[in-house]
């Protein structure tokens, strides 16, 4: 049950028409996400919504399905009822009704379906096992010495390939190796004819082709044999199969592909008068590279007889050269010296500094002025001492008992030498203690008052 659907909908918590119909639908949609299906169409409608819909039935089952319009308008032609058809769909449920059905997303023939998944399933292996790949494709000569012609010697496609040749170069050389380019025996006609082709030996380019046709009309060119006979072939292929859209597999394999047998004969032939007239050219280029290259040979002659002089004057060119290298290595003596004697003082300095004597005085010269420095700081730490001492001996006398007896106080003491604090601590007779700020007094208690009388 869904999250925003209410349990409390049935008496006891059952779930409604609508509530099952569209888990149902849920869970249809999302078990199969997509799927093909073949079968005979039937009671085909097409109302004014643009929508299509039938019946896909077998010999033993139906189900109903459903095309909408942004769909089946990618459709070249409508299907009718009996047609036999393969269709990818969408497994769905119509809710109103309650009913399973497919929501249709292509149809194609049911016999133009299986030849499609044998060309992907046969493509996509070989594109595997590298027949596709750029590295494997031989360059086309253009124009080729002698091109070889592998299609039927009276279809459409080797008239509309010698019309061209006509045209635009009627000197190249051709053989064709007529084959069989559609039903039982064209698959090995085809193949055939290339091996003979390379056995003949006289070929270095070959058009391997037909004209347009349906997809069953072109399946020869679909047929792995055909395919690997053009990759083992040492010549290079061009493949020319049918009209500009159709692709097959020889096209992929081929060393290279043309739309058209007439796009192939203009690919591998050069214009005739293209050609004259780039032979018109190079002809000019040669000439006038003839003659350049002949000033040129003149221009350097030129030169070679003003640089030809005689051996006298080399002789004294020789003799200039050597006086000024001879003055260049006194200057360079000379200067290598001076840096030689300048290296000498330095040495002698370096030498002088770290003679024993200088040591000795620099080292006294240190003492003294450690000695110094120590006198110093002694007799700074002592005047700091002296200082420190005076101001604790001044602030120790301000909280000295002394001081307090000085100013006219006395310290009364027992006999054991306690302090007394009050004086029922003493009795008339007893003896007591007086310490003053001069001296001190033995006495003797006469009477004993606590002060209670005079308050």
């Amino acid at each position: 049950m869904r999250k925003d659907e209410s349990p409390a909908a049935g008496a006891s918590g059952a779930l409604t028409v609508s509530q099952l119909t569209r888990q149902v639908k849920g869970l249809l949609e999302t078990s199969f996400m997509e799927v093909q299906v073949e079968g005979e169409i039937s009671g085909l409608s097409r109302p004014a919504s643009g929508h299509w819909y039938f019946t896909l039935k077998d010999e033993r089952s139906q189900i109903r399905c459903a095309m909408f319009r942004n769909r089946n308008r990618l459709l070249k032609q409508a299907p009718a009822d009996g047609e036999q058809v393969l269709i990818r769909a969408k497994v769905s449920l119509y809710e109103a009704r309650g009913d399973f059905q497919l929501i249709v997303e292509a149809i194609e023939p049911a016999g133009r379906g299986a030849l499609q998944r044998a060309f992907e399933e046969l493509k996509a292996r070989l594109e595997r096992e590298g027949l596709f790949a750029m590295e494997h494709k031989q360059p086309v000569p253009v124009p080729p010495q002698h091109l070889g012609l592998v299609t039927s010697g009276t279809g459409a496609a080797i008239r509309d390939i010698l019309t061209v040749l006509n045209r635009r170069f009627p000197g190249l050389a051709i053989t064709l190796y007529p084959t069989p380019v559609q039903g039982a025996d064209a698959t090995a006609g085809i193949v055939a004819a290339i091996e003979r082709a390379h056995r003949h030996g006289r070929c270095d380019a070959l058009i391997v082709g037909r004209g347009g046709g349906s997809l069953e009309d072109l399946w020869c060119f679909n047929e792995e044999a055909v395919a690997r006979a053009i990759f083992r072939s040492r010549i290079p292929i061009i493949s020319a199969v049918g009209h500009e859209v159709d692709i097959t597999i020889a096209d992929l394999v081929a060393d290279q592909r043309a739309p058209t047998p007439s796009a192939a004969a203009e690919a591998i032939s050069p214009n005739r008068q293209e050609f004259l007239d780039r032979l018109s050219g190079l002809e000019e280029r040669l000439i006038l590279g003839a003659r350049q290259l002949v000033q040129q040979r003149r221009d350097r002659l030129g030169e070679l007889h003003q640089r030809l002089r005689h051996p006298r004057q080399q002789l004294q060119e020789q003799a200039q050269r050597l006086d000024e290298l001879e003055a260049r290595l006194h200057q360079q003596t000379r200067r290598h010296l001076s840096q030689l004697q300048q290296q000498l003082h330095q040495y002698w300095r370096r030498l002088a500094a770290v003679r024993p004597e200088h040591r000795l005085r620099l080292a006294r010269e240190r003492v003294s002025e450690n000695r110094e420095r120590l006198e110093r700081a002694v007799r700074g730490r002592l005047e700091r001492d002296h200082d420190r001492i005076r101001s604790l001996s001044a602030q120790l006398d301000l909280v000295s008992p002394l001081a307090t007896l000085n100013r006219g106080y006395a310290i009364a003491e027992d006999d054991s030498g306690r302090i007394l604090r009050n004086a029922v601590q003493r009795a008339p007779g007893d003896a007591v203690h007086v310490r003053l700020g001069e001296g001190t007094l033995d006495c003797r208690v006469e009477n004993v008052n606590t002060g209670d009388e005079n308050a």
